[in-house]
This record gives structure tokens, C-alpha cells and sequence, in this order.
């Protein structure tokens, strides 16, 4: 690994970040997987949409869930372990799952175990990477890496809707379960656990420069995960970003992500124009959020939430009565995609400024929790809502408004006068 990194010096940072980049863009193809295998399932197995969604909520929720413990679990027994064990469960869950023939069996495989698997290949995996592995162009990096779930789409979607409407749902989720298990021996060969681990120091830094001391490598990652959460919750900024992520993933992955295409079927847009809709939202979200981390390394991330909020909410609300042409599609996509995943960098950046950059991740791991609780929350409210009023519209409506919300309480974020210290300080 040393002789490998030489050649590169302090620039061996972007290749890991590539190949980092590489393992959230899989993750995203797996968690956006179910919006393309809704229709399917509902015609082969006859399962309900609202059953369908109910999976699709379970791994949504224990994907951000299991973020945090997953950021403890990194420091404790080492990043790369818990990626590769990661990688293996989401591939191995995603293979089960072509066996199944009840709605339990896919609560149980694209629900729990790959919503596990994938908590730990999520932003806070992005999160950790940058405080390792950056000392500077934080935010521009953590753009990057936070589009990559916008890539996901732009690569997969497309892929798995045609798979989905020559073959039906197995095809996509074996080419999932490859996918995830080709990352394995990038991961192994070309990841390190730290800078200091091939002779380095992190990007921008000096030759003497100590990184930020995790709180906490030792002893059990579990108590320490709660007790940094107990800690950060006596907090005001904490629940701020909470909310404002709550909504974030409640517009988003939550609702969007897993129902636009159903949304368009119902409007009479065939699975493959409506993937193609999300791509170009991911090419735009590709542009937006990568523009987010530059403009969050030189202006106030709040003033950067409000607009992006702001934004979010006036596109979903303009979508049911938008007619759905051509041309107005094109007009949401572009408005909506420009900041689908755009909130990542300013707020990790203010979570950072809040807690610290040792607690920082950990810290975030939590906000990033909030964020998947509120999609989980908008995947089930999107097929409930769906049951029970034939159509997407009111759903639609009150994502709107949550995203008009969010922008006001993104100006309430103070991060230069903290409440309390998320870690102890000494006596």
C-alpha cells in the first residue's frame, strides 16, 4: 500500500475518495432499487403498494439508523473491516431476495439486512473520509461525494428500469447484488484506514500535522454512540439539523425516490421515461451538489440551506399541476435535481462547526439518522396516502410545505455560541 500511494503524496487522498465515491454510488442503486420494483412486484406477486412501500421504509430508516453506530463501529475496529462487511451483507441480502414470494421476505432483504449494510456505505462513510482524509476543500469534497447518490440514479435507474420491464424485478436485483460484491477488492487493495497508515498526512496539511483525536476508539462503540447522541441532544443546533434533514429526506429519497416513477405510471408515463426523469435530475444534482460544497467553503451554509430549501419545496409543489408534458418535467427536474442532495455539505460543515471535528462525524451520523427517519416516514405516507386517494397529489402537497419550513429553521442555526460540548471536557 505504501509503494502504491508514493507516487500520488498527499493527492493518494483522491483516489480513495474515488473509490469511496464508487461505494456510495452502489449503495444509492441499491436503495433506489424498490422504485423501479414496484410496478413489477405488484404485477407478478400482487403485493399492494403500500406493502411494497413499507419494505422500501424499513431499509430507509435502518440505513440512516445504522449510520452512526456504523461511524463509532469504524473507529473502533477500523473503517475499511466495517465497509467490507458492509459490501458483503448488501450483497448477499440482495441475492436472497430472489427467492422471495411473501412481502416479509422483502422487509427482511431489501428492508433490514441491506438496510444495515448500506447505513454504513452512506454520507456519514463520506463524512469520516473527509475529516481523515482532508485538512482543507472539505466542502468542495464532501460534494462530490454526497452526488454520488444523484450518480447512483444517472448510472442505475435507466439500467435497472429496462431490466425491470424486459424481465421483471429479479434481473435488477441480481445485477444489485454483483454490483456491490465487485467493490470488494477495490475496497481491500486500495483503501487504507488513515493517511498516517501509508506514511501520509491529510490533504492541505502540514508535515506536522495531528489530526483530530476520535472521541472515543476504544472500549463499546455502542454506549459511545448513545452517549454522544445524549450529549449532542442537549444541544439547539442538533435539533435544527435534525428537523431541517428530517425534511430533507422526507422530500427526497423518501417520497421522490421512491414514488415519482409510480407517479408518472399513474400518468400515464411508461418505468423507462419516468428512470429517465430521475437521471436527468441526478445529472443536475450531480451540477448542484457539487456546486454546494464549493459556495459552502466560502458563504454562511444557512443563508445556502434556506435557498436550497426553499427551492425543494416550490418544485414539489408545483409538480401535481404541472400537467406532466415533456417540457414541464424538464422544468422540475432541472429546479428540483439542482439541490436533491445539495443540503449534505453545508450542513456537515455546520454540524462540525457546532460539535467539533473529532465529534463531528459521529455527530452528524445522527443528524444523517433524522434525515433517513423522515424518508422512511414519506415512503409509507406515499403509499398510504396513495391507497387511500387514488393519486399522489396531497402527498405531494405536504412535502411542499415541510421543504418552506425547512428553510426558515435553517435560519435559526447558530453555531457560534454552542449550547453545550457534545464530548466531556476535562475536570
Amino acid at each position: 500500500m505504501i509503494s502504491t500511494s508514493a507516487p500520488f503524496g498527499q493527492r493518494y487522498a483522491f483516489v480513495v475518495v474515488a473509490v469511496i465515491f464508487l461505494c456510495l454510488l452502489i449503495a444509492a442503486g441499491l436503495r433506489s432499487a424498490p422504485a423501479v420494483m414496484m410496478l413489477p412486484l405488484q404485477e407478478s406477486l400482487g403485493w399492494g403498494r403500500d406493502s411494497i412501500s413499507f419494505a422500501a421504509a424499513v431499509g430507509i430508516f435502518l440505513y440512516g439508523l445504522a449510520g452512526p453506530f456504523a461511524a463509532a463501529l469504524m473507529e473502533r475496529i477500523g473503517l475499511r473491516r466495517v465497509l467490507m462487511a458492509s459490501l458483503v451483507l448488501m450483497s448477499a441480502a440482495t441475492a436472497l431476495s430472489l427467492w422471495m414470494t411473501q412481502p416479509w421476505h422483502m422487509v427482511l432483504t431489501w428492508g433490514i439486512l441491506s438496510g444495515i449494510g448500506s447505513g454504513a456505505v452512506a454520507t456519514v462513510l463520506g463524512a469520516t473520509i473527509v475529516n481523515r482524509w482532508f485538512k482543507t476543500n472539505r466542502g468542495l469534497v464532501m460534494g462530490l461525494m454526497s452526488a454520488s447518490s444523484a450518480s447512483g440514479m444517472l448510472v442505475f435507474l435507466p439500467l435497472l428500469a429496462a431490466l425491470a420491464q424486459s424481465g421483471g424485478w429479479r434481473p435488477v436485483a441480481l445485477t444489485v447484488s454483483i454490483a456491490t460484491a465487485a467493490l470488494l477488492p477495490l475496497v481491500w487493495f486500495l483503501v487504507p484506514e488513515r493517511p498516517s497508515s501509508v506514511g501520509l498526512v491529510r490533504y492541505g496539511a502540514d508535515a506536522d500535522d495531528a489530526p483530530p483525536v476520535p472521541p472515543s476508539a476504544r472500549g463499546n462503540f455502542f454506549l459511545h454512540t448513545l452517549s454522544t447522541l445524549k450529549r449532542a441532544a442537549g444541544t439547539r443546533i442538533f435539533w435544527y439539523l435534525f428537523a431541517t434533514f428530517f425534511i430533507c429526506g422526507f422530500t427526497t429519497n423518501g417520497l421522490v425516490g421512491t414514488h415519482l416513477i409510480a407517479f408518472c405510471g399513474d400518468m400515464g408515463i411508461n418505468e423507462i421515461q419516468a428512470a429517465g426523469l430521475l437521471s436527468l435530475m441526478g445529472v443536475f444534482d450531480l451540477i448542484g451538489t457539487t456546486l454546494s460544497g464549493w459556495l459552502t467553503d466560502r458563504f454562511d451554509p444557512r443563508k445556502l440551506l434556506f435557498i436550497y430549501y426553499g427551492i425543494r419545496g416550490l418544485s414539489l409543489m408545483y409538480l401535481p399541476y404541472s400537467g406532466f408534458s415533456a417540457t414541464a418535467l424538464i422544468v422540475f427536474a432541472i429546479f428540483y435535481g439542482l439541490d436533491w442532495i445539495a443540503t449534505v455539505p453545508p450542513t456537515l460543515r455546520l454540524a462540525n462547526e457546532g460539535f467539533g471535528d473529532a465529534a463531528g462525524p459521529l455527530v452528524f451520523g445522527w443528524v444523517v439518522a433524522g434525515h433517513q427517519v423522515g424518508a422512511a416516514a414519506a415512503a409509507y405516507f406515499g403509499g398510504i396516502m396513495h391507497e387511500l386517494q387514488g393519486d399522489y397529489e396531497m402527498a405531494f402537497l405536504i412535502a411542499g410545505l415541510t421543504g418552506l419550513a425547512a428553510a426558515c429553521i435553517s435560519l435559526l442555526i447558530d453555531t457560534s455560541k454552542p449550547e453545550s460540548d457534545p464530548e466531556p471536557q476535562p475536570a
